[in-house]
């Protein structure tokens, strides 16, 4: 689960650079639920693996973690659709 959570934070990283712009915010609409998707994936991937293999899970969360912070204050800076 920690690498699926680690390329899922990639992509969703990447995808965060495409909606950051101009009138192409809209992309956070459903950038934001799909990263959340990947926060839970790597919860799992926490929860369920050894302590000594969860450096990608770990890695996968902070980065989802940073796509969901960064595109909800792009949304909010935006007014919720530019």
């Amino acid at each position: 689960m920690g690498v699926i959570s680690l390329l899922w934070g990639v992509l969703a990283l990447l995808w965060m650079i495409l909606a950051l712009i101009p009138l192409l915010g809209w992309g956070n609409w459903f950038l934001i639920p799909f990263a959340a998707v990947g926060v839970i994936i790597a919860a799992l991937g926490i929860l369920f693996t050894h302590p000594s293999k969860r450096g990608r899970a770990w890695t996968g969360l902070i980065l989802n973690g940073i796509v969901v912070v960064v595109g909800i204050l792009r949304l909010g800076l935006g007014g919720g659709v530019i």
